[in-house]
């Protein structure tokens, strides 16, 4: 049987235990937006002084959807590494890698498939909904319904014991958490059942009231300069109560007011709750306030992004380094359950 928690594959604080370990990834679809900065980056960002991070660029999750039309994969991984710099990710306190770079994922999932009910794939409540959501693509391949598993070779091959998630992905954190236990019951007692954290401000509202989303065009992009954040910002819908600027409304109906809750002060909060209800204030003007407070977050990070694009090969000399440091312990966790399989 296989060796238990080899010590190579997590690193130590001073006393002597492992320190938590956590894994993310996101897709290279299209331009970060204001939901990947609220709904996952700033706690990545967090998290790296706190346990042993990986994040990676999850290049073969991209095929998931995007299978026909890939050109654009290679473009938006450099424009994501670019991206994640811009808001403070850090390659030295960080593992940042691409996914195909790490052939360990691949293997662990083609392995977890030999184990693993298609029931428990096809319960996940995404599967479901993005098929409805991502009208006129075909989603009924193999590679779509077996994503979920996929992830789960993603944050095993680290043993990770925190995944940060929105509340919508907890059901796959929860399915990796199901097969280490089946994995572990067959074999060897080699894998951790990760938690998943979940992050504040997890769902950020898109323009049109749904989910932020490269999807559905409703986001407000990393790369937006103020002129672009005012304009969209300014035409995102409000409480549908609100036809004229005498009517009342409720910032609890409110899908702009979502982004007061993340951006304005208490104070600011409380004042344009009671201008909404009397219907002292028009949305423009309440708007207004939470714009300026996105703007003044994001131009800091768009001109720091502009000065990482200034050093040619920033991106292939971070993937590089990353992609060895997560193969290195990737590898050594795939060795220890291929053991324990007998193969």
């Amino acid at each position: 049987m296989a060796a238990k928690n080899k010590t190579n594959t997590k690193s130590k604080t001073k006393k002597g235990k492992p320190d938590p370990v956590v894994v993310s990834g996101m897709r290279p679809t299209g331009a970060l937006h204001l939901g990947h900065l609220n709904g996952a980056l700033k706690s990545w960002q967090r998290m790296q002084d706190e346990s042993a991070c990986y994040f990676f660029v999850a290049d073969w999750h991209a095929l998931t959807t995007e299978y026909a039309a890939t050109d654009a994969i290679a473009t938006n991984v450099d424009a994501m590494i670019l991206d994640w710099l811009a808001v403070g990710m850090d390659p030295e306190r960080s593992v940042l890698f691409l996914q195909s770079e790490v052939p360990a994922h691949a293997e662990l999932f083609l392995m977890y498939s030999m184990i693993i009910p298609v029931p428990w794939l096809e319960r996940v409540p995404t599967y479901k909904e993005q098929q409805e959501q991502l009208e006129g693509r075909d989603l009924s391949t193999l590679g779509f319904l077996g994503y979920p598993l996929l992830q789960a070779a993603d944050i095993t091959a680290y043993k990770a014991t925190q995944v940060p998630v929105g509340e919508d992905q907890l059901p796959h954190v929860e399915l990796t958490r199901e097969v280490a236990r089946r994995f572990n019951r067959l074999y060897d007692e080699i894998f951790p059942e990760p938690k998943g954290v979940i992050v504040p401000a997890a769902r950020v509202p898109g323009t049109d009231g749904r989910k932020m989303s490269k999807s559905y065009g409703n986001s407000v992009d990393l790369t937006d300069d103020p002129e672009q954040i005012e304009k969209k910002l300014s035409r995102m819908v409000t409480d549908t109560r609100r036809q004229r600027r005498t009517d009342p409304g409720d910032p609890k109906d409110c899908p702009a007011f979502q982004l007061h809750e993340i951006y304005c002060t208490p104070e600011e909060r409380a004042e344009l709750t009671e201008g909404c209800k009397t219907a002292s204030i028009g949305c423009l003007d309440c708007k207004k306030v939470m714009i300026k407070h996105v703007v003044a977050e994001v131009e800091p990070m768009r001109q720091r992004r502009q000065e990482f694009e200034k050093r040619p090969g920033v991106v292939t000399e971070i993937l590089e380094d990353g992609g060895r440091r997560a193969r290195e312990v990737a590898n050594a966790t795939l060795a220890e359950a291929k053991e324990a399989m007998g193969l």
